[in-house]
């Protein structure tokens, strides 16, 4: 652990951040830091928080009550580097008068490229392939080889139309994809009518959809949103998709209708119990798996870190948050 020369105000953050937001933190005040790259310990985590003004947390840091009461009476902000803000209390947050904020729109369009990577490895089968020829197996071109499935003309639901969906949307019209989608709320006008989507139930979204991709955040109600009944109910030809948050999909269910052949493929980048994964997937041929690199290119990591720093500042100097999440 690292620490600046003393001032004031304190901003605690729980790993390493892009070296422009920790400027912007030394030049606001004191600068806690744990320097590890993996996920803090969390009698660690208590320790590094104590006595801050601010904390910048990561989505594996779960800030409940014992991390508030640990940080004492000095916390005003929680500054979580993510969209998703699932591992924050915002209610027990909000009670100690703790403003909340995450980082939403800029990894919209990092997320949405990584989506649509996983929609292209699992519709045309690329690493099934690459697995093959570094296995040195056997292989000729055959016109029945390893044939995979085209997007022209191939429905697209997506469940939650916000920013990285919308975004998701757009890179999916380039390829001729048609669009439908389910949310709690309409998208506005003009956002449907540029995409010519079309909101339907998640009943319907998911009988017709050829390809099913989640972008909806981790609440009570999404939790498990795709379990047995609903993969059951998809197209034996139909891929889903998860760059969203891992528990939206039930694990267990989802290998198993793999496996069965209820549904065709499946493309992953979060998971149930991250950093593990379930272990009968990792059998399976027909489903791609990355780890969790939706928003991991330089330019979107950077651009969170700094938004969070901003907000982290905002907050102590009484300017208010940048981006409250919307709770609050």
């Amino acid at each position: 652990m690292s620490v600046t020369a003393a001032a004031d105000p304190t901003f605690a953050v729980t790993n390493r951040l892009p070296e422009a937001a920790l400027t912007a933190l030394r030049g606001a005040g004191e600068l806690r830091i744990d320097e590890r790259s993996e996920a803090i310990p969390r009698l660690d985590l208590l320790a590094l928080v104590e006595g801050a003004d601010a904390v910048l947390t990561l989505l594996h840091d779960r800030v409940d009550e014992e991390l508030l009461e640990a940080a004492g009476p000095r916390l005003r902000c929680v500054a979580n580097v993510a969209v998703g803000y699932d591992n924050v209390d915002v209610a027990a947050a909000a009670a100690r008068g703790i403003v909340v904020t995450n980082t939403p729109g800029v990894l919209d369009d990092a997320t949405a490229d990584l989506t649509m990577a996983l929609i292209l490895a699992a519709t045309r089968r690329l690493v099934e392939g690459d697995r093959l020829i570094r296995a040195g197996r056997p292989w000729t071109w055959g016109m029945s080889f390893m044939l995979g499935s085209g997007l022209r003309g191939k429905l697209l639901g997506i469940v939650g139309l916000g920013g990285i969906g919308r975004r998701v949307a757009e890179r999916a019209r380039a390829f001729g994809m048609e669009i439908a989608y389910h949310s709690r709320h309409p998208a506005p006008d003009e956002i449907a009518a540029e995409l010519e989507a079309e909101r339907l139930p998640l009943e319907e979204l998911l009988a017709r959809a050829d390809i099913l991709s989640l972008h909806c955040p981790l609440t009570p109600e999404t939790h498990h949103l795709i379990g047995e009944a609903a993969l059951a109910s998809m197209k034996p030809t139909a891929v889903l998709v998860n760059a969203a948050r891992g528990p939206v999909v039930d694990e267990r269910a989802l290998a198993a209708a793999l496996a069965a052949g209820e549904i065709a493929a499946a493309g992953l980048d979060v998971y149930e119990r991250e950093p593990r994964v379930e272990s009968a997937l990792l059998e399976l041929e027909n489903v791609v798996l990355s780890p969790h690199l939706g928003s991991a290119t330089v330019e979107t990591r950077t651009a969170m870190a700094e938004l969070a720093a901003r907000n982290a500042i905002s907050v102590l100097r009484g300017e208010g948050p940048l981006t409250p999440v919307p709770s609050q």
